[in-house]
């Protein structure tokens, strides 16, 4: 089957020829070189490439047909003549063609974020998102179900009933174990997101909200924020920021 993205490699690498500094950043932060590189050139583009490739440091991770996809890049680093190349694989994997202009405009920022070329995106608002429902079911029953064998004796025992006859078939370390995974993981990660708040410039109240949102519901929120700072960051790009 052909590949879309490779039969455009040529016109793409000659567009990526008037980025330089692009092609710099995807060498030493997505390539993983740490010397001095003064020059950069992409040679292929592709979603299908076959292995094995030269590395300079970069992980090859595989596609599901055992394929790993992504770009070649030549380099130089300064004080050498010597051209040494690397492979920066796509994680996660290109569906086509059309993805990879954002994909690319993404890793750039990303990678002039952490090599300190550009400051990081700022994140102004907290955003509600649909992916907080699951988890906030998952925790409303982990509530009920603790609250459930306190109540058994109240005016409240037929609402709590299902809680207990639960409980009855479960391990009676269960809940003890259930929260101390949510603590650990929920601490955690909401370190994590302080991180993201420090690094993005979101403010106390809005830092508060995503921190606080975190030790509740975990995962769905870092994803989310992420998500916020990705669209933010190729927003920047566009304006030319």
């Amino acid at each position: 089957m052909a590949d879309p993205v490779a039969e455009k490699s040529g016109f793409l690498c000659m567009y990526m020829s008037n980025h330089p500094d692009t092609l710099v950043s995807y060498v030493r932060y997505w390539g993983k070189v740490s010397a001095a590189v003064s020059t950069a050139k992409m040679t292929a583009i592709d979603t299908k490439a076959s292995p094995p490739f030269a590395s300079g440091g970069a992980e090859l991770t595989a596609c599901g047909d055992g394929r790993v996809q992504g770009m070649t890049l030549t380099y130089q680093t300064k004080g050498s003549s010597e051209t040494k190349e690397c492979r920066v694989v796509f994680d996660p994997p290109l569906a086509g063609y059309e993805e990879v202009k954002p994909r690319l405009m993404s890793m750039k920022g990303e990678a002039e974020e952490e090599l300190g070329m550009i400051p990081a995106p700022q994140i102004t608002s907290f955003r509600w998102s649909s992916k907080f429902i699951t988890t906030i079911v998952a925790m409303s029953f982990l509530v009920y179900s603790t609250l459930a064998p306190s109540m058994a004796a109240t005016e409240y025992a037929p609402i709590f009933e299902p809680g207990n006859i639960i409980l009855s078939y479960l391990p009676s370390w269960s809940l003890k174990f259930s929260w101390g995974m949510v603590t650990v993981f929920h601490g955690l990660e909401s370190l994590y997101v302080l991180y993201l708040c420090r690094r993005h410039r979101t403010g106390l109240v809005v830092g508060a909200q995503y921190v606080l949102s975190t030790l509740l519901l975990g995962f769905p929120v870092i994803s989310d924020l992420r998500a916020q700072v990705h669209e933010a960051r190729i927003d920047s790009i566009m304006k030319g920021k």
